[in-house]
This record gives C-alpha cells, structure tokens and sequence, in this order.
C-alpha cells in the first residue's frame, strides 16, 4: 500500500504545522472502556540507519519478548523487546539482513514490497508480497527464499492492492488476503493453503467500506486475529476482528478493538501472543513510510476478558 497512502501523505508535511496546532476535531482520545481489548503501552523505535523505516509485519515468540519484523523495502529485523512491568520500555536489536530472493539476490522495487509476515512452529518465517505478488518462506535467518507454491490468480490482484497479511496455522495452513477490495464490495478475498496441497480461494471474508486489512496473525487461542486500518484526513483508525476458521469459511466474527481517530499511527502489523497470567496480548507496528511526519510505533494491548 506504500505508493498510494505515501501519495497522501506527503501532501501532510505542508500542513503538519497546521495540524499540532488545530487537530481535525474527531472522538475522545481513549479507546471505550468496554470494549474486550485494553492499551498497554506505546513505544517510539528510532534508529539512524538508512533501511529503517517502513515497517509492514510483525512476529513475536510465544512469551512475547523476541521479536521479527520486516519492511516494505525488503528488509527484515530481529531482537528482544524490553518490559518494565506491563509496558515496552526498550528494543535490543540483534540482527538486520535485507531479503533475497531463491538465488541469493537482494531486489529493487518491485520485488522487495514485503508486507506480511508469519512464524510457524518449526521456526520458518513467510513472507508476503505486493506489486510482486508473492510468498516466499525463510527457513533460517541466513537462508535464502523458498517457495512454498503460487498460484496465478494473484496476477490479477491491483499492483498496490496485493498480498498484505499471511498467517500461519497448524492444520489449516497457509492463510493470505490482499488489501485491495472492489469498489462498493463488501467482501476481502481469502487465499488458503492446506499443508501438501495448492493454494484455493475457498471463500471470502465480509469487510465495510472504510476500514482494510493490513495485518493478521493465528493466537494461541485458535482464533484469527485481524487487523484493519482506515485512513482520514490527516491521520489514522485501527480495528481488530476476532473470529474463527470454519472449513466453510470465518464465522464467530467480533470487534475488540477500535482506536479513535489519530490514536496511533499506520499500523500494519499484528502479533498475538499468551501472557503469563493467561491474558491475549496483541502487539502491533506502525508503517512510518519513511516520511517524518509519520512514526515506528510498537503499539500493545491487553484482551481483558
């Protein structure tokens, strides 16, 4: 999605001043008290170095303290996030690579737009696609890509509209849907991939006119998690559905998460992990688009039913 919203964007940093000053009126600055899924903490990653930025999918490990993330230009991260108490306080990255392709070759644009990423239980990382339209699989942090399969109905997906979320599941598969919906539709394509067999589109997953998907990932729980974003003049809304897979398709679909408008930044990557104490915590990264009046945010909530 870099290309379009960037276009919008920019078009923020003459009129940045305008808005610290006179923020577009909009609702309270806290998410409902009611609702299932509660703020943790916001933590502010900066880092000087010129592949950073652009942050598009996010991994974390079953106890929520590693962590990989990767970029719409190609690059991919690893490291531990720090907590004091409930709150992420600090990042202790470890390692950064750009990604390659199955010969070796780090890409230009198009082929290093990575928007979604996934870890399933044997380590292996996926790697979705857009512009390119493609997934490809890492099994160690020094390998070169796979390619688990492909299938040429994603030929037919918008340039800008692509693979924007792969999740991972134990039975189930491989799951991907692309941000780009038809004008006036009210349903996302869903793209699955049982273990051994091809990729299908077995059926679809209802959506509304203002919020897309950008982010998804498989909780400990069983549930899907996605994440969706809407753009505004001047800023962001995020939202998250909970639901269940069904060999008919998603059922069982509740919002636990909506954020007022500018609450947080683009974010476009989504985690879902088990605290001690048995609670869902969702952690989330913000697209700063390389552009300074956005910022990388990595954004927790705690499910707190």
């Amino acid at each position: 999605m870099r290309r379009r919203l960037a276009v919008a964007l920019i078009g923020l940093l003459a009129i940045a001043p305008i808005l610290v000053f006179h923020p577009p009126p909009g609702p309270p600055e806290t998410p409902p008290e009611d609702q299932p899924a509660q703020h943790l903490s916001t933590y502010r990653w900066t880092d000087d170095a010129a592949w950073f930025g652009g942050f598009s999918g996010i991994e974390l490990s079953g106890d929520g303290a590693r962590f990989h993330a990767v970029t719409d230009r190609g690059h991919l991260t690893r490291g531990t996030l720090i907590r004091t108490a409930d709150e992420i306080t600090g990042i202790a990255l470890e390692a950064h690579r750009p990604l390659t392709d199955s010969d070796g070759n780090a890409r230009d644009f198009p082929h290093n737009d990575a928007e979604g990423l996934a870890l399933d239980a044997q380590g292996r990382l996926f790697v979705s696609f857009e512009f390119a339209h493609r997934i490809l699989r890492y099994d160690e942090w020094e390998s070169d890509a796979e390619w688990p399969s492909y299938t040429r109905a994603w030929r037919a997906l918008g340039g800008n509209k692509g693979l924007e979320l792969v999740a991972v599941h134990e039975t189930a598969g491989l799951i991907a849907i692309p941000e780009g919906i038809a004008p006036h539709a009210w349903e996302a394509l869903v793209y699955q991939r049982r273990p051994d067999q091809r990729w299908q589109q077995p059926f679809t997953l209802p959506v509304d006119e203002d919020f897309l998907p950008v982010g998804g990932d498989f909780g400990p729980d069983g549930k899907f998690y996605l994440l969706e974003r809407a753009f505004a003049w001047a800023g962001f809304r995020s939202r998250v559905r909970r639901m269940t897979l069904t060999d008919d398709g998603f059922e069982e679909i509740e919002i636990i998460l909506e954020t007022p408008h500018r609450r947080h930044g683009n974010l476009e990557g989504l985690s879902v992990w088990m605290d001690p104490a048995g609670n869902i915590r969702l952690t989330m990264i913000s697209d700063d688009n390389f552009l300074p009046v956005l910022r990388t945010e990595i954004v927790e909530y705690i499910v707190t039913e």
